[in-house]
């Protein structure tokens, strides 16, 4: 029997995912083995700083603790047994050289070796600040210091808030957002490996989500999949706005690379998903040619719908729901930020609560890059109130040139990539980051091949420095 090139990949996708599922039980929000069978009532000890979260924040901050003052008393809670990187993840969708599920998969055995802290695999179920306790599903854990990093969870609810537990559940099974790390990335994966010809339809988040380049992103690395394995179709990318990120680089590519087949569907918003069906609904709004009495264009709304084949229907975020059982004042929108207290990673609540990651409420980008600056400033701010020693960001402005930078693969054969800057400033009273879209000064192409080494560099470099 003769195996040709995406019957061999297929295999290939069976195999990672029977490891997947494996080694990454509990990622999506599930309990680990251990954790669950075990007691909540006992006592497992205190801390100086708690780390609730092993992800690019979290484990920064853990680590830069230890590097500043190995004598610091530092504990990780997290749920996963294992680390699962979500940036650079949509090449292993695109199934560009090398990227396979082991490049993004890490053990936290070594960094808990090398730096010397305490890790708790397990859930956590409540939060005492009055009591400054941590119960988790193993036990309860003391803290002098608490540093939230939870990352976001999927709202289903706030956005459908008329489907039922069971609805939202079937359409995350059959349609994974894949923005969390675990085994939805290899659902997906598996999904396109499976698919005949047929659309991919992807449905970005509106408000504030992680990595708003991601959507966009994974729409090049399908299609350039698509075009290696002459699948016909087109990937319909349903996009809330006007505007999305990077969206003068991502067409651009589009049209230079893709030959039409990456759609871009502008002011959607999706309504309903069939499963059964494998049809998509959303409402658009359209012009109408004619203006109001300010010149603007009038705008009506049309109902659509769209049959796929594949759906990655990226449903809207929120932090997670630790932030609430923290009891923080938030922000008002769906997302939920938390208030921080000025230009610090102390929270506004409580001034022994610190928070990184997505979940912070500075005007920062989400990201893994931001996430691991932000990790570090809070691992010096802390260490510094450890030490007994004051400290303070610049009153006057200061900035930090790009502070996070964003690398997103757009094309393969040859890879080519697109980048954002963002140089970080306060002020005083918020941390803001203002963002930057380089082209190549020779081509005058946002893309180049040069971007695309550079985000395989960026990633071997910033995963090196959490586990090496």
């Amino acid at each position: 029997m003769n195996m040709n090139r995406r019957d061999a990949l297929k295999v290939g996708a069976a195999g990672a995912a029977i490891a997947a599922a494996s080694t990454l039980t509990g990622c999506n929000g599930g309990e680990t083995g251990t954790a669950a069978a075990s007691a909540t009532g006992k006592m497992l000890g205190k801390h100086k700083v708690v780390v609730i979260g092993g992800g690019f924040g979290g484990m920064t901050v853990a680590n830069n603790l230890k590097k500043i003052d190995k004598n610091f008393d530092v504990c990780i809670i997290e749920k996963s047994d294992t680390f699962m990187a979500c940036p650079v993840s949509n090449t292993y969708l695109g199934k560009l050289e090398g990227m396979t599920l082991g490049t993004f998969v890490f053990d936290y055995a070594r960094p808990v070796e090398k730096y010397g802290y305490s890790m708790v695999k397990s859930e956590v179920i409540g939060i005492d600040r009055t009591a400054k306790t941590v119960t988790t599903a193993a036990g309860t854990i003391g803290y002098e210091i608490l540093v939230l990093s939870p990352g976001i969870a999927y709202n289903y609810e706030g956005q459908f808030p008329t489907w039922s537990k069971a609805k939202a559940a079937q359409v995350q099974r059959a349609c994974p957002p894949a923005m969390i790390p675990g085994s939805e990335h290899v659902a997906l994966e598996r999904q396109l490996m499976n698919m005949d010809d047929g659309d991919v339809i992807i449905a970005a988040p509106s408000g504030k989500f992680r990595c708003p380049p991601a959507p966009y992103e994974r729409a090049a690395m399908i299609a350039s999949f698509m075009d290696k394995e002459e699948i016909e179709g087109k990937v319909v990318v349903l996009v809330p706005g006007a505007k999305f990120a990077k969206m003068g680089a991502f067409k651009e590519s589009a049209k230079d690379l893709n030959n039409g087949r990456i759609v871009y569907v502008h002011h959607a918003k999706v309504t309903d998903i069939d499963v059964d069906g494998k049809t998509i609904h959303f409402d658009q709004k359209v012009g109408t040619g004619k203006k109001d009495e300010d010149g603007d264009e009038i705008m009506k709304t049309v109902k659509k719908s769209h049959k796929y084949s594949v759906c990655n229907f990226m449903v809207n975020h929120r932090s997670s729901p630790l932030v609430e059982m923290a009891g923080l004042a938030t922000t008002a929108d769906a997302f939920k930020k938390v208030k921080m207290a000025g230009c610090s990673f102390q929270t506004k609540t409580d001034k022994d609560i610190y928070a990184v990651g997505d979940i912070v409420g500075h005007a920062i980008p989400p990201s893994g890059q931001t996430a691991v600056w932000a990790g570090k400033q809070c691992a010096d701010e802390i260490a510094h109130r450890l030490h007994g020693k004051p400290y303070e960001l610049p009153v006057k402005t200061s900035t930090v040139k790009a502070g996070n930078v964003c690398f997103s693969m757009v094309g393969d054969g040859p890879e080519e990539g697109i980048r954002v800057t963002h140089d970080f400033s306060w002020t005083g009273s918020v941390i803001k980051g203002k963002g930057h879209v380089p082209k190549n000064a020779v081509t005058g192409k946002y893309r180049d091949k040069g971007t695309a080494k550079a985000l395989r560099d960026w990633y071997r470099g910033i995963t090196s420095d959490l586990f090496a």
